[in-house]
């Protein structure tokens, strides 16, 4: 029986854990190759044990700090010279940085969120660009959060940083409106990640989604049957919606 992504080329970041773990390994199953990318060489390694064991897709490893603008630039890079094109982006990796009042944070703090959160995006976009216009069906998926649409108290920060990562969809979109590639914003909702647990730690994280059911929910907007582009896909609704000016 053939899989949705046999013989695609998939970046995922954020791949030692969480959201980004689950889908990495949900891509690997419909046969994707992963460029699994995120700081903790024990959590890639255990994902790349996962997908072995799974016997379907393959990965390689990449330990790296989305701070490190060199290192993602490198990533094009390297990902030009092995196979000359990619199919697939997810920019999932995100710091929550820490829940307070605006004025109470430390700049280093609002300057890191808005460094792996934005910036890091940004440059994912610049370096991989080329590649993903190389495909037959370029796919992106950036992961949001619904604060960048209710700003509740005290999540400024991270509410500021996933406005700003569906701005970069959105015009991302619009540019390569009349190309092969295709961008969502994803918005997973509240899910039992270790972020989750970090921003509400009295939460019980049983009464939350498992990241693989959010994962699965990725698999579909990266296939090259997925036509839309530009809107947000709200994983709770399971449904894209439509972006509208202020009224």
């Amino acid at each position: 029986m053939s899989k949705s992504l046999e013989g695609r080329l998939a970046v995922v970041t954020g791949a030692s854990r969480g959201i980004g773990y689950f889908t990495a390994l949900a891509l690997a199953k419909e046969g994707a190759h992963v460029i699994a990318c995120a700081r903790t060489v024990g959590g890639l390694e255990e994902l790349d044990d996962a997908i072995k064991a799974d016997g379907n897709g393959s990965a390689t490893l990449v330990p790296m700090d989305l701070a490190d603008m060199g290192a993602i630039d490198r990533l094009g890079g390297s990902i030009f010279t092995r196979w000359g094109k990619l199919d697939i982006m997810v920019a999932n990796a995100a710091v929550l940085g820490v829940v307070s009042p605006l004025a109470h944070l430390e700049a280093k703090v609002f300057e890191q969120v808005m460094t792996v959160n934005v910036t890091a995006t940004w440059r994912l976009i610049r370096s991989l660009e080329p590649l993903l216009l190389q495909s037959d069906a370029g796919r992106a998926v950036l992961i949001s959060s619904g604060v960048a649409h209710t700003c509740r108290p005290f999540w400024g920060a991270y509410a500021a940083s996933k406005a700003a990562v569906e701005a970069l969809g959105r015009t991302w979109a619009a540019e390569t409106a009349h190309t092969p590639i295709r961008v969502t914003n994803f918005d997973p909702g509240r899910t039992r990640t270790a972020m989750r647990a970090q921003a509400a730690p009295g939460e019980d994280p049983m009464t939350l989604p498992h990241p693989s059911e959010v994962a699965e929910k990725i698999v579909p907007l990266v296939s090259p049957d997925f036509q839309e582009s530009g809107r947000l896909f709200v994983s709770r609704e399971d449904r894209l919606k439509d972006y509208r000016l202020p009224e």
